[in-house]
This record gives C-alpha cells, sequence and structure tokens, in this order.
C-alpha cells in the first residue's frame, strides 16, 4: 500500500512538472498531503467529487491563513471580479424579487432595457421562454439568464400595469458600466461632495471628471464621502491620494515576508490647494483607509466619522489552471506614519467577522471615549505632529456617533420585505407627471415637497396585509426616517439616480459634520 502512495506522488509531481526540491513545502508535509486524498477517494463510505474535494481543502488552507486570503471558483470569477472592472454584460436594470417575481426598480440610463422601452415598475415573468415568476427561482439564477455575452440577444417578457396583455421586448446584451463615484456636487456655498463608493479600474477617470466640474463651478473646499467604501484596488486609492499632494511625498509603503518594502509616492503637484474633509464610518475598509490614512498623516484632510474597519492587508490574485483564483494576501501596507492599520485576527475569522458586534456592544458606536489605544499604536502627523492611532482602522479627529434613534424592526422589515420601496414605485407610476409639474428640477423638489401623509398610511396598511407586527411606539420612532427615504426614492424615480443621496445627505449626521468641519477647518485642524 506504500508503494502504491509513492507512485501516485510521484505521478502527480512529474504531471505538475515539480521536482522534490521545487516542492514549497517538505516532502514529508506533501506526501501526508496525497495520502489524506487517495485515503478519501479510495476508502471513503461516499462517493466523492475530485473538484469539491480539493475546493474544499484549497479554502481549508486559505481560511487558516487570515481572514482575506480566499479561493474563487471558476465559475464565480467573473462576477467576483466586475465591481473591480467596473462594468459586466447585461441588460442594465436594478431589480427586487417581489412575491416571487422579478420587479424593475430602475432600468439604467441609456443601457439596453431602457433603450427598447422596459419601464420602472415593469414585472419580468419570462426570459427567453422561460417563466420566472411565482416559481421560487434563486436571484442568482435569473440573473445569469439576464446576464450575458455582449452582443448577443435575450427575450424578456413583462408585464405592466395598465396593460392587458404581457409585453415581448428582444434586449441586446452589452457592456453595463457600473459607476463607483455616482454623487457629486456643491453641498454647500463653495463647497464640494463626492461620493466614492468603491475602488475600480475606473475610479480615477470618474473621480477626476467630477473634480474638474465641481472646480470650474468655483469651489473651494472639497469632502469625500467613503461612508461604506469597503475597498478596492490599491492603484485607484493611491491616484486619488495623489491628486492632493504635492510630489514625491509617500503615500503608503508595503512589507511582506516573501515582499520586502516597496513605497508608492505621489507623482503630480496637486493644483488643488483647498481645504479637505474625508467622511468614514465603521465600514471603510482598504482602499478607503489608505486614503484617509494618508491624507490624515500629511495634515491634508481632516477626517470626521467613525474608526474605519481596519483592513491592511494586501491580497494578489494568482489564476490556477482550471480558471479559478486565489486572492492571497501577500504583504501589509502601512501609512506614510507608518501605521499599519490592520485589525488583529489571530482568534479566528468568526471572531474577526463579528468584531464590529462588539464594537456596538461596547457602546465605541456612540462614545469615543469607549476606544483605549495603548501607547505603542500612538503616531504622530508628518506636518503638524498630530496624534493619530494604528492597528485597527483609522480613528477619526472628529467623532460621529451612531444615531439609533429612527431605527425599529418594523423599519426593517419595512425595507427587507421590500414594501417600502414597492409603494414608493406605484405612487411615482400614479403621481410622476402631477410631481414633475408642480417641480420641473430637482432642486425646486428637495426645496419645496412634502411627502404626504396619506403615503405614509398605505405603507402601515400594507404592512400590516404582509403580517408585519405593526406597534405604534415603533411607527413613529421611525416615521422620520421612513418619510426621509420616501422623499430620497420619489428623487431617484423622478430626477437623477444620485439624487437619492443628496436628499439622505441632508439629515446623515456625518455628511453634515464635514459641512461643518469644513466651514471652520483651522479650528478643527488645530484641535489635535
Amino acid at each position: 500500500m506504500k508503494n502504491k502512495y509513492l507512485k501516485i506522488t510521484v505521478v502527480l509531481l512529474l504531471f505538475c512538472g515539480i521536482s522534490s526540491a521545487q516542492m514549497p513545502i517538505s516532502k514529508e508535509q506533501y506526501y501526508k498531503l496525497n495520502q489524506t486524498v487517495y485515503a478519501i477517494k479510495e476508502l471513503y463510505v461516499d462517493t466523492v467529487n475530485d473538484t469539491k474535494l480539493v475546493e474544499y481543502a484549497i479554502s481549508g488552507i486559505l481560511e487558516n491563513l487570515d481572514p482575506h486570503s480566499v479561493y474563487i471558483p471558476a465559475q464565480e470569477v467573473q462576477r467576483a471580479n466586475e465591481p473591480l472592472q467596473g462594468s459586466f454584460d447585461g441588460i442594465g436594470i436594478q431589480f427586487q424579487m417581489q412575491k416571487d417575481t422579478l420587479l424593475v426598480v430602475n432600468p439604467l440610463r441609456n443601457c439596453p432595457a431602457e433603450k427598447v422601452g422596459v419601464l420602472m415598475g415593469d414585472r419580468i415573468i419570462s426570459v427567453d421562454g422561460v417563466n420566472i415568476a411565482g416559481v421560487k427561482m434563486q436571484t442568482s439564477d435569473i440573473m445569469k439568464k439576464l446576464r450575458g455575452r455582449r452582443g448577443t440577444k435575450v427575450n424578456v417578457q413583462v408585464v405592466r400595469r395598465g396593460v392587458k396583455e404581457p409585453i415581448d421586448f428582444v434586449i441586446t446584451r452589452d457592456k453595463i458600466p457600473l459607476y463607483s463615484v455616482e454623487v457629486a456636487y456643491e453641498i454647500a456655498p463653495k463647497v464640494g461632495y463626492i461620493n466614492i463608493s468603491s475602488f475600480s479600474v475606473t475610479t480615477t477617470k470618474e473621480f477626476e471628471k467630477v473634480f474638474d466640474g465641481l472646480k470650474k463651478k468655483g469651489i473651494t473646499s472639497l469632502i469625500i464621502d467613503l461612508q461604506s467604501n469597503g475597498g478596492g484596488l490599491m492603484d485607484a486609492a493611491i491616484n486619488i491620494v495623489d491628486e492632493f499632494l504635492p510630489k514625491n511625498k509617500e503615500i503608503l509603503y508595503t512589507k511582506g515576508t516573501h515582499y520586502p518594502r516597496q513605497s508608492f509616492y505621489s507623482k503630480s503637484n496637486s493644483s488643488f490647494d483647498g481645504n479637505v474633509v474625508v467622511l468614514i464610518d465603521e465600514y471603510s475598509a482598504s482602499a478607503s483607509e489608505i486614503v484617509s490614512g494618508a491624507l490624515q498623516d500629511w495634515d491634508r484632510a481632516i477626517v470626521v466619522g467613525r474608526r474605519s474597519f481596519g483592513k491592511g492587508l494586501v491580497q494578489r490574485p494568482l489564476s490556477l489552471a482550471d480558471g479559478s483564483e486565489l486572492r492571497l494576501t501577500i504583504a501589509r501596507y502601512y501609512t506614510p506614519s507608518g501605521r499599519n492599520i490592520q485589525k488583529p485576527y489571530s482568534d479566528g475569522v468568526e471572531k474577526y467577522q463579528n468584531e464590529l458586534v462588539g464594537r456596538k456592544k461596547h457602546g465605541e458606536l456612540q462614545n469615543a471615549d469607549s476606544i483605549n489605544f495603548p501607547d505603542s499604536l500612538k503616531f504622530k502627523t508628518l506636518v503638524l505632529g498630530r496624534t493619530v492611532y494604528g492597528g485597527g482602522g483609522i480613528m477619526p479627529d472628529v467623532f460621529v456617533p451612531l444615531d439609533t434613534t429612527h431605527f425599529s424592526e418594523f423599519h426593517r422589515n419595512l425595507v427587507a420585505k421590500g414594501i417600502l420601496n414597492q409603494e414608493v414605485l406605484n405612487f411615482t407610476e400614479a403621481e410622476e407627471k402631477n410631481i414633475k409639474t408642480r417641480h420641473s428640477t430637482f432642486e425646486q423638489f428637495d426645496k419645496a415637497y412634502r411627502v404626504p401623509e396619506s403615503l405614509f398610511d398605505k405603507l402601515v396598511a400594507s404592512a400590516k396585509e404582509a403580517k408585519i407586527e405593526v406597534k405604534d411606539e415603533q411607527v413613529q420612532r421611525s416615521k422620520p426616517l421612513i418619510m426621509l427615504q420616501i422623499k430620497a426614492l420619489l428623487a431617484r424615480n423622478i430626477y437623477e439616480q444620485s439624487d437619492f443621496y443628496r436628499v439622505m445627505n441632508s439629515e446623515n449626521e456625518i455628511v453634515q459634520k464635514g459641512i461643518e468641519v469644513i466651514k471652520n477647518f483651522d479650528k478643527y485642524l488645530k484641535q489635535k
């Protein structure tokens, strides 16, 4: 039996083109791994799928390294890379599932579905002759049917309110952009606002375009909103920082066991000398922390919000023979002052993933005083010598507590079950013309429109019909938030996608604090 194991190992080594001298692990450990795989394949009580067995083994190895080294099966690689590439091939709709039916929330502007006449509120009931309504089909399976290589055609059938018969459309798939910079406007006199939702291949160009537009309008200071931005490409983050630093300033450096220190420097002299505020929260991670950390270290920006996520590891994508991919952590990154902001993960993946829950329990999201940093994690900024911290995210210069006043179980259910979105869509279909007649621009709508009480009452009634528990105390507590979200959704449906955020920003505590800070920039810069 021993000779049989060794023969298999020799065959595997020859097949892979690896000599024993080239083995990345010792011969004994390599043989042990092969013996285990062989034993399972030949002796296990049930039939074993070779592919799944190897995938489980790879995933198990990576899980014991760090929380961000991952294996991606071949069939999922393209989908996993889409947010980084800034586009995908499809028909261009935003949708949600309503009672096992696909409801079109928004046909994206200038995309294939809109061009052929698909409208907001349409219900897609079949794709290429396959019924997708009322059959409890997985959302991922529906997406696979709608997506496909650009230039190919897909037949969809929709049901439209007020039209008796279903409508057939033939849609030619095309490249659908995934914008990472969707919101940019003058949020206060001479104050620009840019929201970056992720860092992809297209982020730099998107940012430069809207930033140039704002500068032409005469802004003298800028708010960069990175709230809930989970990161993306390191190069894109470096390019954003480069917009605000003089030439040859270190933006970050990376270092790992097999990767000697590599520093990344600003390459262009910034032409913008206005004040900058960066907004972050507990969901801002990775590339977001590169931007906020570098601008904070160089005293180029004041960071406002709550402590960021704390991901200071660099992953490298490695393609495998079958088209699958490893995203392997190869280095840590450090801010210019020497901070590594990676939070601890030695206690396992589960505890790492639940760390944000721990912050809430400890009161950190409501009170900055609950955060204690040892002296070893204190650093100094490079111009003014202000104290900053490493070891677990970027700590903002100005803390903004999380306001949970209007959150409730009633509100969560209203959103999760799609009732809020559905009722606003119904109202939009009925009232869009009237609203646009009275408010021809978003600015007029934002200033003067008031959500009717009758719409809120209809929401509550629909919640009861959906068997959602309706407690009056929760309803009244969440009413201000719900009314704000209704107005934001109406703005999105009737005017522009970005107008949703413009409405929500009016009550976003971090955004509003950012405006206050940038108007009193020197005062806040000297406080720390």
